[in-house]
């Protein structure tokens, strides 16, 4: 296993090493924003329970545009799937390994969640626990899997909305941006419902930006060496000017409709009149606008900063496990919980109470502490998972061979088990008499659809290739 000062000396120079920062900043702002408005109670038969204290806290619903940051996760993550793409097809690789590749390390650690949560619930369910209760317990611990279903739902996608960025540049965000602000309409003069597609507008049209980025980075490293040149179509602005234009306008944006039809908290408050982040409204995407301002405006400087070895170092540590720092926050605060009330400290300060403010910083060293403790039991997956090199492609011809289009067609089948299965488990009531803790349904296609993309990356799905060419000459994606 390479160490962190190991990986950090092999980063090749053109690394856009600000990306990895941001994807790590953004998970650790919405781990600490989960945990500091956590408001724990007893409800009346004397059992601990949570809930977001936003709704007694109207004050802080403008810190919420800063804490907001799952924005910035789709726009890094925009960036590194086409920066990982354009590499493996340079590599003489397709889009469905390329795909299967990036199903390793979301899923690996996502089945360790859930699997473990189940092996709990059983445990529970001997020692006597009544199945709403588990299910309440496991619907709480798979809150943050919302977002990674969004994210599953964008990513094979990626391949698609590239071709359309090289094809259209940044019409392609405004047009999805358009939809966004349709669906927003409709669930105002409708059934909430009408605004069900966003979740894939919304979340695709910030992922684009990211796309955009890339495409510009690159093309400025073609540009200065002479290889290429500019192509203003599908340019980000980048330059300081644009950075601050950007953040303004964006801001403003954000004023203007929080001040009309939208709530002023860009995270969820039960009881608003609607949620502009499930799914994402249109002031969530101006919100983004503003969001990619700043980060513009940030770059040059972050980047020298990261040229130093330490923090480079810190930045590979966390990336090497963020997406398990994410999975498992939530599980660190239910046993935080529990492990207080057994010992009856556990704090149940009224909301906005001094003796609640002053319990934030206590309550979040703790929850470090416990999630620390997680990580590194379970962390060892998901970096296990990024360096994993594949079997030769004469050891995966002694399988069976499929052709790219079936191969593809099961590819997108897997995705589409796997989103089914952690939507359904989100959808369902969180005290809903399941003694696994996740619905059956919703595990069942969950744990098929993440078994046929393992079996495709394994091999099994090795495209057929002509005689005489080896699986790498023809794109076979290596088993990660």
């Amino acid at each position: 296993m390479r160490r962190p000062a190991q990986l950090a000396a092999a980063t090749p120079a053109g690394r856009e090493r600000y990306v990895d920062l941001l994807r790590a900043l953004a998970i650790i702002v919405v781990v600490l924003g989960h945990w500091a408005v956590a408001a724990v109670s007893e409800d009346a038969a004397g059992r601990p329970s949570a809930r977001s204290a936003l709704p007694d806290l109207p004050w802080a619903y403008p810190l919420t545009w800063a804490a907001q940051v799952m924005p910035v996760f789709f726009v890094v993550g925009g960036y590194a799937n086409a920066a990982s793409l354009t590499a493996r097809r340079a590599r003489g690789g397709d889009a469905t390994g390329w795909l299967l590749g990036r199903s390793a390390r979301l899923l690996r650690p996502t089945t360790a969640l859930l699997l473990a949560l189940v092996g709990g619930a059983l445990v529970a369910r001997l020692a006597g626990v009544a199945d709403p209760l588990i299910r309440t317990v496991a619907w709480f611990a798979t809150i943050p899997l919302w977002f990674l279903a969004a994210y599953l739902l964008v990513v094979p996608l990626t391949p698609v909305m590239w071709a359309l960025h090289r094809r259209f540049g940044l019409v392609v965000p405004l047009v999805l941006a358009g939809l966004v602000a349709a669906g927003d309409l409709g669930r105002a003069l409708g059934p909430a419902e009408l605004a069900i597609p966003n979740y894939l507008f919304g979340w695709l049209a910030v992922h684009q930006l990211g796309l955009a980025w890339f495409d510009t980075r690159s093309e400025d490293r073609e540009a200065a060496t002479g290889k290429q040149a500019v192509r203003r179509g599908r340019r980000l602005p980048v330059s300081r000017r644009a950075g601050w234009t950007t953040l303004l306008a964006g801001l403003a944006a954000t004023l203007l409709l929080t001040a009309g039809p939208y709530p002023v908290s860009m995270l969820n408050v039960p009881g608003e009149r609607l949620d502009n982040a499930a799914p994402p409204s249109l002031a969530l995407l101006t919100l983004t606008t503003a969001q990619l301002g700043l980060i513009l405006l940030l770059r040059d400087r972050a980047e020298r900063w990261l040229r130093r070895p330490r923090p480079w170092q810190l930045v590979i540590a966390v990336n090497a496990v963020v997406l398990t720092v994410f999975l498992w926050h939530l599980t660190a605060a239910i046993l935080l919980v529990g492990a207080l009330d057994a010992l009856r400290l556990l704090p149940t300060a009224p909301v906005g109470s001094a003796a609640w403010l002053a319990w934030r910083l206590p309550w979040v060293l703790m929850l470090a502490v416990v999630l620390t403790g997680l990580v590194a039991v379970f962390g060892r997956i998901e970096a296990r998972s990024g360096r994993q090199r594949g079997r030769t492609a004469a050891h995966r011809s002694e399988r069976g061979r499929l052709r790219p289009t079936v191969r593809s067609l099961l590819t997108a089948a897997g995705f589409v088990a796997v989103v089914y299965g952690l939507v359904a488990n989100s959808a369902a009531p969180k005290e809903a008499p399941e003694p696994l803790g996740v619905p059956v349904p919703a595990l069942v296609a969950y744990l098929a659809g993440a078994g046929a993309l393992r079996l495709l990356r394994r091999g099994w799905g090795s495209p057929v290739t002509p005689a005489g060419e080896s699986g790498r000459d023809a794109g076979a994606a290596p088993r990660r």
